[in-house]
């Protein structure tokens, strides 16, 4: 094993130009945690929000993108299990993952599912965790609940739907543009195109103007109230991003009324402790679901970690559909 790694900074606050490659020592891993030599990184909102400078990288916390990967176990912390080595894991991270090698918690570490390779698996560990928490935990989806995804032709929107469905729930999904609402409705979902159709008008016409019971909200802003008149009662409305502002006048008489519940949640700032029970829940919940006959990641499109700034562009240019990943390491 060399004693470097190649690693993507951002040398500066700016677009998806500022990132560029770096060697760093190759890391130990402490007790607690293995270190991976990574195949595989998930590129995500957060990480196009930290090289802006919306999102400043954490104290303590390395300056190295990537906040999932997938790949080989090479070592493990005192105390580890030696029989962890050379086994193939997910991981989410709190920093590092756009780099050849990177160390991970033992407890935010998952089994790859069956029939996936390391490259398909990076698309996981991020959306897994925020769909557990999210949408199941927070959300409390229940089968038979309506759900409303935001943005369903991202890498969360893809995965977040296969689950929901899978776990019994109608989905509905907004997307721009009758190319992807047509492949999401061939995955199943209500497909709705929100640069031609009424979000209102159309959801109470495929709920029966019952409304939806959930909301995975992308938007914020304005977005918010349009989400609040279309919810049933008591529907659970939960915010992963605020692409329209995080700013909102909310009509509080109507959550009155119709005794509904905000919330929102992100995962970077919480705790380790937190973190490994969300893993666990995901292991016991969502894993089983996913394999060659069931639930599998939509994978956009796949880049080498040299052309990082690439894969920023596309993810900030709205054009995918799932996810996009970075190869670190070439599959044989």
């Amino acid at each position: 094993m060399t004693d470097s790694l190649t690693g993507i900074i951002a040398r500066v606050a700016g677009g998806p130009d500022v990132l560029e490659s770096v060697q760093r020592p190759v890391p130990a891993p402490g007790p607690g945690e293995v270190l991976l030599r990574v195949a595989a990184a998930g590129v995500n909102r957060p990480d196009i929000m930290q090289r802006s400078g919306a999102l400043p990288v954490p104290p303590g916390v390395s300056d190295i993108l990537g906040l999932e990967v997938a790949g080989t176990v090479q070592a493990v912390g005192q105390g580890g299990d030696p029989a962890l080595v050379g086994t193939s894991v997910m991981a989410l991270l709190k920093a590092g993952g756009y780099a050849s090698y990177v160390t991970a918690r033992v407890d935010h570490c998952l089994p790859i599912p069956e029939g996936l390779d390391l490259h398909e698996a990076a698309c996981l560990p991020e959306g897994l965790f925020t769909i557990w928490h999210n949408l199941f935990d927070r959300g409390a989806l229940q089968p038979g609940d309506w759900v409303l995804l935001e943005g369903g032709a991202s890498g969360i929107g893809t995965l977040a739907l296969q689950l929901a469905r899978a776990y019994g729930a109608h989905v509905i999904v907004t997307a721009g543009g009758p190319d992807k609402c047509a492949r999401l409705k061939a995955m199943g979902a209500y497909a709705i195109d929100y640069r031609n159709e009424d979000l209102i008008t159309r959801v109470m016409e495929l709920t029966g103007d019952a409304g939806v019971d959930v909301v995975l909200d992308i938007l914020g802003g304005d977005m918010v109230n349009t989400h609040l008149a279309l919810m049933a009662a008591g529907g659970r409305h939960i915010g992963l991003a605020f692409m329209t502002g995080m700013i909102a006048q909310v009509d509080l008489g109507l959550v009155m009324r119709k005794g509904l519940w905000l919330s929102s949640s992100t995962l970077r700032p919480k705790s380790d402790a937190e973190k490994a029970a969300i893993a666990q829940s995901v292991r016991q919940n969502l894993l089983p679901l996913i394999g060659p006959d069931g639930v599998r990641p939509v994978l956009s499109r796949k880049f080498p970690l040299s052309q990082a700034a690439e894969a920023h562009a596309l993810l900030e240019s709205g054009r995918n559909f799932g996810k996009i990943v970075l190869a670190v390491e070439e599959m044989p």
